[in-house]
């Protein structure tokens, strides 16, 4: 039985690829897709608005046309996620997040909605990325405690916060592993004399160009050699086919707090 799957913000750049994901996937029905009330997409074939041609489905302007759903995906922006999961939790939908830069408290507001229904935040769907913060955690275990930890990443010119997600994720995943606060240890700038690198820091470095997908690297450096760990996507469809095996997994779960480790298997 397929899972019937709601595109929130299906009009940008990100929500026209999880539309397509989600039409061709074989496991998936798509249902709709929302935009704002303001758009110029309004009452807009979602099959056009994706470049695949007309499929029958037109995109809504609220939620409550979208109530036969399953499970919704979200890759909005914070402020409507957080109205989107308020909704979702109160007529007990599943929801992906693939929304980034939310706060500290944000976060602690998403976990705690896992208490009464099933949510995943994840701020990479890649399954690559996610098999690199494995990768990460293994790699900090084994030598992060003596060499100097820096994390690069490249997005396109639209791309508003920074780092990014993925990039924050990266050394949250490294800090944990090392039993350090990511808060009090990462440095996100340098600029100047500065004075000698602190050997508990985690560095990262930001560039914001063109049309860049999506690049993350990990530098893990001693005196005499150095490890880095990549990931490069050139297309955003690996992020909508990632939230697809997402959505799949997330239908038959429990209320709970989630993310791409939980869905991949990859949890100790």
């Amino acid at each position: 039985m397929k899972v019937k799957v709601a595109i929130l913000g299906c009009s940008g750049r990100m929500g026209r690829n999880l539309i397509q994901a989600a039409h061709e996937h074989e496991s998936i029905e798509l249902v709709g897709g929302s935009v704002r009330e303001s758009s110029s997409f309004v009452d807009f074939d979602l099959g056009e608005l994706a470049g695949i041609g007309a499929i029958g489905l037109k995109t809504s302007t609220s939620l409550t046309q979208l109530s036969h759903a399953d499970v919704f995906i979200d890759f909005t922006s914070i402020e409507t996620t957080l109205e989107n999961l308020a909704w979702c939790n109160e007529h007990q939908k599943a929801l992906v997040i693939g929304t980034t830069g939310f706060s500290d408290e944000q976060v602690a507001t998403i976990k705690n909605a896992g208490n009464t229904m099933p949510v995943i935040l994840a701020p990479n769907t890649s399954v690559g990325v996610n098999l690199m913060f494995k990768l990460l955690q293994i790699t900090a275990k084994a030598i992060g405690d003596y060499t100097d930890i820096e994390i690069f990443e490249a997005h396109h010119r639209f791309k508003k916060d920074a780092p990014s997600g993925t990039a924050v994720k990266m050394g949250q995943v490294i800090a944990d592993e090392l039993g350090r606060s990511l808060n009090d240890v990462a440095v996100y700038g340098r600029e100047g004399i500065t004075e000698e690198r602190k050997k508990e820091t985690i560095g990262f470095a930001t560039v914001r160009a063109g049309d860049i997908v999506g690049e993350h690297t990990a530098f893990f450096a001693d005196l005499g050699e150095r490890l880095e760990i990549t990931h490069k996507a050139s297309s955003r469809m690996t992020f909508a086919l990632g939230a697809m095996r997402a959505a799949f997994w997330l239908q038959n779960a429990d209320n709970g707090f989630y993310d791409m480790q939980d869905v991949l298997g990859l949890k100790d």
